[in-house]
């Protein structure tokens, strides 16, 4: 075994004791198969949990249900493999009618124990040749399958015979034909000996089944009939090269070998060597390596079916998630647009609410104080209306206009937490979704998908919840957003330009009235004798306090319009980060789900194919005189 964790050559002794305290010693050699079976053991029950990990998570899609069915019938070949580790390697012949295949293993038997003829098929039923100790059951193998051959031969010590019948024999699609018997046999046979002849080597019919069952057995090779066909091993090996290692081809001749034994002769040529591959190279250790390399090939061969499978329809699968995309790319453009002439429309309002926050966030100043005079003129017009009321009637108008104005207010706000509704209502509509259904419901049939999963039914619901998403988390980043503005135009460096505007013109307003009150109309005339100027009159109010509003309104107007314009750069922001496809990332979530799976099912299987070929390179060592599927 390669990688062995012992050496060989090592004499020294594994210790232990038994239940009296006594000292066992064991040698390694003793140890060593023990060791090697649950080696063995263990690498099959943990290939087999990871194959079946994957095949139960196959998606509802045609080409992972039938890999999940290959698993599942490989799964079965390895509880085959467990029941036969302990047994001696099976060895059945294959090839067409003719071949001598029969005649093969008599030679090799050393007697005739089974019928022969070279002109019509003999063999009809496989015939199981093993030592007596053994029985079918002991092999995994039905009794009732075979015809059961029990001889007392040095030949079968390691070894169990199969003469398999003949695939190429003229029958009809019957349940119980050569072809059904052959097919059900070989799935339990560790080495096929494919044997063939002048005539019958390019046998397509032959070919099939070697192809079926070569993925689960080692290969030998062999012409018979030698003493009257011409070599053609070499082109026989051409003609096995594309799809076979073929491994030493041998060329016997089986009745003169069957004589040789009759005579008690030693084996000859070509003979003798096969006798010793079979007898001496594969005995013992050699058919758990056999074994385990056979069910790596079967699960390399399997896996490699499966990617066949799988890669023949993912074009489809790739095109669902190229049409995902589009259409949500679609609704996201539509829903960008939607959404921004609704916040626009409506910008009013969130200026408004803008304003407020910085109004609160400024602190107590001049320029605050007429932010908050500026916002709250309604409130303070109605308050002056209030106060002027002298009679009930007019209270009662007072409270109907009032009432309308918070009315008024009430539903513009609500207009304003409700455009981003009415944003995705006007976006998502029904004829949008059902023209998405179509488009993707196209694509998942040709894919092969359920068909639940692009319906109508199950895209609105998805579009249903993406909105409510989408709703809850535009109004966080629009809450966000007005904060972020608030605290950008709370800035001292904005507070120290409009609060200086301001204090200038109450400074100049101060400076006049100071000037006529303390200076022009006092201290010049007393101290100076200076013609006396009057003191301003209501005129001069007036005019100060028109200067004055002006130029608050002037302020306010450069503010707002500041608050203005940030907003609608914040606003357009937004929608470009709301045009991407992302916003409708809920919506196909199920859809767009059955291909995750299905790339997640391609991503295991390709980590399966590694971990096969790395154990593949660990474990199985190469036998130069065996053949075997590429």
């Amino acid at each position: 075994m390669a990688g062995e964790p012992w050496d060989l050559s090592s004499r020294r002794q594994l210790e232990s004791r038994d239940g009296r305290g006594a000292t066992v010693c064991y040698s390694l050699g003793m140890v060593r198969p023990e060791l090697a079976h649950l080696e063995l053991l263990a690498e099959v029950d943990a290939m087999v949990e990871r194959l079946e990990r994957w095949a139960d998570a196959a998606p509802p899609w045609p080409p992972a249900e039938t890999c999940r069915a290959m698993v599942q019938r490989l799964i079965g070949r390895a509880g085959d493999l467990r029941i036969r580790l302990d047994a001696p390697l099976i060895v059945a012949t294959l090839g067409g009618s003719g071949t001598g295949k029969s005649a093969l293993v008599n030679a090799l038997l050393g007697t005739e124990a089974v019928a022969t003829g070279r002109q019509r098929p003999t063999t009809l039923r496989p015939a199981l040749i093993c030592r007596p100790d053994l029985s079918p059951e002991a092999l995994g193998i039905d009794p009732k399958s075979v015809e059961l051959i029990q001889l007392d031969l040095p030949m079968l010590a390691d070894l169990v015979l199969i003469d398999c019948p003949d695939p190429d024999t003229a029958e009809e699609a019957e349940s119980d034909t050569n072809l059904s018997r052959l097919r059900q046999i070989l799935p339990h046979c560790d080495v096929l000996l494919v044997a063939t002849t002048q005539q019958k080597y390019r046998s397509a019919r032959v070919a099939d089944e070697l192809a079926a069952a070569a993925s689960g057995a080692r290969l030998v090779f062999v012409q018979t009939h030698a003493d009257v066909d011409e070599d053609i091993r070499d082109d026989w090996t051409d003609v096995l090269g594309k799809q076979y290692t073929t491994g030493q081809v041998f060329l016997v001749d089986s009745p003169a070998a069957l004589a040789d034994a009759h005579q008690g002769l030693a084996p000859r040529g070509q003979f003798a060597a096969l006798v010793d591959l079979l007898t001496r190279q594969l005995a013992g250790k050699a058919a758990t390596r056999i074994r385990r390399a056979n069910f790596l090939d079967l699960v390399e061969q399997t896996l490699a079916s499966c990617r066949a499978r799988i890669d023949e329809q993912i074009e489809p699968v790739g095109r669902i998630g190229v049409a995902i995309e589009e259409q949500r790319t679609f609704l996201a453009a539509r829903l960008s647009a939607q959404m921004r002439s609704e916040l626009l429309t409506s910008r009013r309002q969130w200026e408004n609410r803008l304003l407020g926050k910085v109004a609160s966030g400024w602190g107590l100043s001049p320029f605050s104080l007429v932010l908050r005079i500026f916002q709250g003129l309604g409130s303070l017009l109605a308050a002056r209306l209030l106060w002027r009321a002298r009679t009930p009637a007019q209270m009662a108008l007072w409270g109907v206009v009032q009432g309308a104005r918070t009315w008024q207010q009430r539903r513009q706000e609500k207009a304003v937490d409700e455009g981003a509704d009415r944003a995705v209502a006007g976006c998502w509509d029904q004829a949008d979704l059902r023209s998405a259904a179509l488009v993707l419901g196209g694509h998942a049939t040709e894919a092969g998908f359920p068909r639940r999963a692009a319906s109508i039914d199950t895209i609105a619901a998805e579009a249903d919840r993406a909105g409510t998403d989408f709703v809850a988390n535009v109004s966080t980043e629009l809450e966000s957003l007005l904060a972020r503005l608030a605290k950008r135009h709370t800035g001292w460096f904005t507070r120290l330009r409009y609060e200086l505007a301001l204090a200038a013109m109450l400074g100049v307003l101060l400076f006049r009235l100071g000037k006529n009150f303390f200076y022009d109309s006092w201290l010049a005339v007393d101290l100076f004798d200076a013609t006396p100027v009057p003191v301003y009159g209501i005129d001069f109010y007036l005019s100060a306090g028109f200067w004055l509003l002006l130029w608050c309104l002037l302020l306010i107007w450069l503010f707002t319009g500041r608050l203005r314009r940030g907003l609608r750069r914040e606003i357009d922001s937004l929608a470009e980060t709301w045009n991407q496809s992302s916003s409708a990332d809920d919506i196909f979530a199920q859809l767009e789900g059955e291909c995750r799976r299905i790339d997640q099912f391609r991503t295991e299987l390709a980590q399966l194919e590694q971990h096969i070929a790395e154990l593949r390179k660990r474990l199985v060592e190469s036998t130069g005189q065996l053949g075997h599927r590429r």
